[in-house]
């Protein structure tokens, strides 16, 4: 076959690949999963062959599925169902689905954990947290990488993908939340007949994403069709604070009119409130060609150390990020991108922080996602609007208020004790008795040597706040009181 690479057995690289990967197991499999939607990264034989490895991976005996089912519903699979089928309509590295209908005559899939799979993945994290604990001791770069922390998240993630009662409640959250959307549909849950290793879901039909060919024998608009990918991922993490995180191709499906269907929600990934903040203010920076802001932004994060020279980063950003300004996806290497990226990263020993691998993952293949789609789009300007129109609902001074109007009632209740509270701290000050314990002043010292500047705004607009009212109620002070209260208020609802 033209452009295969052939070992001495005769079988191409490509599928020897594969099937090393599936015999390794299903971590490696969702390693292979990851690197199929790079195909600008992969020569083309072997990118075709992984692709295998994100529904196609060798099924388990469909008697034994109907027994597991049996076992977890505690009946007959024919008193639970009108009719299931054994032969398996996708099977991946944790689980397959059969095909079925209820007693109704509605049509269904039935998911279904892999036996002893529970047992194979504890195994190999033993494994993976075994060489990263040999990383840690005797790789220098080790540290700066957080490699225990990050397959400790890792663990975390797949260990939640074995409960698929865990993996409904996240279909039917984000089905809530994207109800009677014109840009993703996500099927329904049927409780009744779910369990921890068997999950019944409505039976759907769409075109598989990776389809290339059928999307445009079907007549969908492709460059729609990538740029609504774009506003889901976004609007998943910004709006929602809850996305899909394994959304390779075996998982996503496309009507004729451009709409997504997502299945599969058993790696869901969310974001702290303070991350989500700094990574939408990183992006919109960049967006804006605001280099220096983005250099500051890591900085006071922490994801950076607190004495980098911020003109050397800002330099070293630009030079990373500017020459990939208004090219579409197919003119930009994504390969020689992450090559200085991960170099700039060295440089000002930029730490990797756990908690956003999965996010960065996720955004990983919704752009490869996008390049296989419309390799004319450009990511950047898709996701610019999102980003804006997610600060003008969460930042600015309008929605502030409305958030702080809805603590006025909590506020209300403690404002009682406000003038006593501040006398007494305001009279032990006098007396040189307001002391801080030294555990209170370390927590202090590494919120403001991270650059939580929030925490400190919050301290200090309560501090001016108190102080303000004392002052306006004391006569004579009616004026600088209020000033003072004033400019306490908005340094709380800036932080808020």
């Amino acid at each position: 076959m033209p452009g295969c690479h052939y070992e001495a057995d005769g079988r191409p690289l490509g599928t020897r690949l594969r099937l090393a990967l599936e015999e390794l197991g299903p971590i490696f499999v969702k390693f292979g999963q990851t690197l199929s939607t790079r195909r600008d990264l992969l020569p083309d034989d072997i990118a075709l062959e992984l692709v295998k490895l994100q529904d196609r991976v060798a099924p388990f005996p469909g008697h034994e599925a109907r027994q597991l089912i049996e076992e977890a519903l505690g009946m007959p699979v024919s008193q639970a169902f009108l009719s299931f089928d054994e032969t398996p309509l996708a099977s991946a590295s944790v689980a397959q689905v059969h095909p079925a209908c209820l007693a109704d005559g509605e049509p269904v899939v039935v998911k279904v954990l892999r036996p002893g799979i529970e047992q194979r993945i504890q195994q190999d994290m033993a494994l993976l947290h075994e060489l990263a604990g040999l990383a840690q001791r005797y790789w220098p770069e080790a540290g700066r990488l957080r490699l225990p922390e990050v397959v400790e998240e890792f663990e975390k993630t797949l260990l939640d993908e074995l409960d698929l009662v865990r993996e409904a409640a996240n279909a039917t959250e984000i089905r809530r939340r994207f109800e009677d959307s014109e840009i993703l549909y996500v099927p329904r849950i049927y409780w009744p007949h779910t369990r921890r290793n068997v999950l019944v879901m409505e039976r759907i039909s769409g075109i598989p994403i990776g389809d290339i060919e059928r999307l445009r024998q079907d007549g969908v608009n492709l460059k729609l069709l990538a740029e609504r990918g774009v506003e889901i991922f976004f609007t998943q993490v910004l709006r929602d604070n809850l996305f899909h995180a394994d959304m390779h191709p075996g998982n996503i499906f496309a009507t004729p009119d451009a709409r997504y269907i997502a299945v599969d929600f058993g790696i869901v990934g969310s974001i702290s409130r303070e991350d989500k903040r700094y990574i939408a203010e990183n992006f919109l920076a960049f967006f804006n060609r605001d280099y220096r802001r983005v250099a500051e932004m890591h900085i006071e994060s922490g994801w950076v150390p607190a004495d980098t020279r911020v003109e050397e980063f800002e330099s070293a950003i630009r030079a990373v990020c500017e020459p990939i300004f208004g090219k579409p996806l197919k003119d930009i290497s994504y390969g020689h991108l992450l090559l200085r990226l991960f170099q700039v990263a060295r440089r000002f020993n930029m730490v990797v922080q756990p908690q956003l691998v999965l996010l960065q993952k996720t955004l990983l293949n919704i752009e490869g996602l996008g390049r296989e789609l419309y390799p004319e789009l450009d990511l950047w300007q898709t996701a610019k609007p999102v980003l804006e129109r997610w600060f003008k609902e969460e930042i600015s001074p309008a929605a502030s208020l409305k958030r702080a109007q809805s603590h006025l009632s909590e506020w209300a209740a403690h404002w009682p004790e406000m003038p006593m509270l501040a006398h007494r701290t305001l009279e032990r000050t006098a007396q040189g008795r307001l002391t801080l314990h030294v555990h209170e002043l370390e927590a202090l010292q590494r919120e403001l040597a991270t650059g939580h500047r929030k925490t400190v705004a919050s301290v200090s607009g309560g501090a001016l706040l108190i102080s303000g009212a004392i002052l306006a109620t004391g006569g004579g002070w009616l004026i600088p009181g209020a000033l003072m209260g004033g400019i306490g208020l908005i340094l709380m609802l800036r932080a808020g």
